[in-house]
C-alpha cells in the first residue's frame, strides 16, 4: 500500500512472538498500552495508522476529529507512520507483549501470528454490524470461524499504465499474455520510453511479479498446497521465476531502480505521475499516491489486469491483492471499537469519495465514480478465485522472505530455483 496501502508489504520477522506469554485479560477501558479513562475523566486510546500520503493524510485525521466531536469523552491519540517505519514499530511493541489499541493490519499471517499469541481482541460477537460488510473483505481477518480486524480497503493488484506512452509505442490494446507483455516491453524500449516503475529498494512491490506469475503458472490451489507443506520447489514456483528474469533481462525498469522507494520523492509512484514510465504493478492505491508523489495523469491512465501464461493453469479472473484493515489489542477500551464503526460505515461515502479507497460495505460500488476504480471493482466482483499479498498471508518470516529472495532475483543476486529453496527453507523454520 503506499502510506495508505496495504499495501504493502516487506513485513519484518515478529521476533519471538510465537514465544509471548503475556497476559493481556485488562477488562475494557483499562487500558493496556496508553488506552483507558485518563485523569480527566476521559477515555483515551492509541490509534496507529500508515495514512502519510493523501487522501489519508487529511481524510483520516478529520474522521477521527468528527467522532471525537460527537463522543467529547474520548480523546483519540494518533501515530501516523510511513509504511515500513509502521511495520518496524510494531514489530518491536509486539515483541515486547504489547499492541496499540487500534492498528493498522492488512490481515494473514502476521495478524494470525498476533492473534495466536493472544494480544489480539476477539471481534467476533461484537460486530453486530458485520453482515454490512462484503465477504472477500473480510476475509483475511478470520481465522477458525473468528473475526478479529475490521476492514476499510479492499481491492486487487494490476497493471496501472500510461494510454499516452503506450500510443507513443503503437500499443493500442493491454497485453492478456505474458509474451504480449514482454513484447509491449520491448517496443516501449524502442520507442524510448522506460516500460516499468519499480521501487527496488522496498520490496515488496518486486514480490507482485512473482506472486501472479505463480498464480498464473502452477495456480492458486499449489500454493495452498505448498503453504501447507512448506515445499515451494515446484516445477510451477520454478517457472515463475524463469518469467519473471525473462523480464528482467530485458531492463524494463527506470535508472537506479534498486534505490528507489514507492512513495518517496523520485520513487516508482512518481516516476509513473509524472509520466516517465509506462507501467507500475500496484494495488488500488496506486492513482492517488501517483498524484501525492508525482502528477495526476487523469485520462491518461488506465488499469488491466496481470496477464495470462501460455500453459498456465492459472486464469485472468483469479487475483491477487488486499486490503486495509484495523485491529484491535486485547483489553482495548469498547469505545475503540464504536470508533472503527464509525469510521467504517458511516464514512464509507467519505472514504470512496477520496479516490483513494475501494468499497467494503455492501452496494457502495454504486458510489464510485472513478472509470478506473469501477474496473477494478468490477474485476473483484467477477473474480474465480482470490490471493492475499503473500508477505501476508503466510508467516511473517516467510513473507519476509518472499520479498527479499524475489528482489535478489530482479538484482540478478537468485537465480529462479534458488528463489524457491529459499522460501521453502524459511517455511519449514517457521
Amino acid at each position: 500500500m503506499a502510506s495508505t496501502l496495504p499495501s504493502r508489504r516487506n513485513f519484518l520477522a515478529l521476533a519471538g512472538l510465537t514465544a509471548l506469554s503475556v497476559s493481556m485479560t485488562a477488562a475494557c477501558g483499562t487500558g493496556g498500552s496508553g488506552g483507558g479513562a485518563s485523569a480527566d475523566g476521559k477515555v483515551r486510546f492509541e490509534w496507529w495508522n500508515i495514512a502519510t500520503t493523501e487522501p489519508g493524510k487529511s481524510l483520516f485525521p478529520q474522521i477521527a476529529t468528527a467522532f471525537t466531536t460527537a463522543h467529547p469523552n474520548v480523546a483519540i491519540n494518533t501515530t501516523s507512520l510511513e509504511n515500513e517505519a509502521f511495520k518496524s514499530k510494531l514489530t518491536a511493541t509486539t515483541s515486547s507483549g504489547k499492541l496499540p489499541d487500534v492498528f493498522q493490519t492488512w490481515g494473514g499471517g502476521v495478524l494470525q501470528q498476533q492473534v495466536d499469541a493472544g494480544l489480539v481482541e476477539d471481534l467476533t460477537d461484537l460486530l453486530d454490524w458485520s453482515s454490512e460488510l462484503t465477504p472477500v473483505s473480510l476475509q483475511a481477518y478470520q481465522f477458525g470461524g473468528r473475526t478479529y480486524g475490521v476492514p476499510y480497503d479492499i481491492g486487487m493488484v494490476g497493471f496501472w499504465y500510461n494510454k499516452k506512452l503506450f500510443a507513443k509505442a503503437g500499443i493500442t490494446t493491454p497485453p492478456a499474455t505474458w509474451a504480449e507483455f514482454l513484447d509491449d516491453v520491448r517496443k516501449l524500449k524502442a520507442a524510448g520510453v522506460t516500460p516499468i516503475a519499480l521501487a527496488g529498494k522496498e520490496k515488496w512491490p518486486g514480490h507482485y511479479y512473482w506472486a501472479y506469475l505463480a498464480m498464473r503458472v502452477a495456480g492458486l490451489p499449489a500454493l495452498e498446497k505448498a503453504a501447507t507443506t512448506k515445499d515451494f520447489t515446484g516445477a510451477g514456483f520454478v517457472q515463475a521465476g524463469v518469467h519473471l528474469k525473462e523480464l528482467v533481462d530485458l531492463q524494463p525498469f527506470q535508472t537506479a531502480f534498486l534505490g528507489a522507494g514507492y512513495a518517496t520523492p523520485g520513487g516508482q509512484a512518481a516516476t509513473m505521475g509524472n509520466g516517465k514510465a509506462a507501467m507500475e504493478l500496484m494495488g488500488q492505491w496506486g492513482p492517488s499516491v501517483q498524484k501525492d508523489a508525482g502528477a495526476d495523469l487523469g485520462a491518461d491512465l488506465g488499469f488491466f489486469p496481470f496477464p495470462t501464461v501460455d500453459g498456465g493453469v492459472g486464469r485472468a479472473t483469479e487475483v491477487f491483492g488486499g486490503g486495509g484493515g484495523f485491529a484491535l489489542r486485547k483489553g482495548a477500551p469498547k469505545e475503540a471499537l464504536d470508533f472503527l464503526k464509525f469510521f467504517v460505515l458511516e464514512n464509507e461515502s467519505k472514504l470512496l469519495a477520496s479516490n483513494g479507497y475501494l468499497p467494503v460495505v455492501k452496494g457502495a460500488e454504486s458510489q464510485l465514480t472513478d472509470a478506473n476504480k469501477k474496473v477494478v471493482a468490477g474485476s473483484l466482483v467477477k473474480a474465480t478465485g482470490f490471493q492475499l499479498f503473500l508477505d501476508q498471508a503466510y508467516p511473517p518470516a516467510v513473507g519476509q522472505e518472499v520479498n527479499d529472495s524475489v528482489a535478489d532475483l530482479i538484482a540478478g543476486k537468485k537465480t529462479p530455483e534458488q528463489v524457491t529453496a529459499s522460501i521453502t527453507e524459511a517455511a519449514k523454520s517457521a
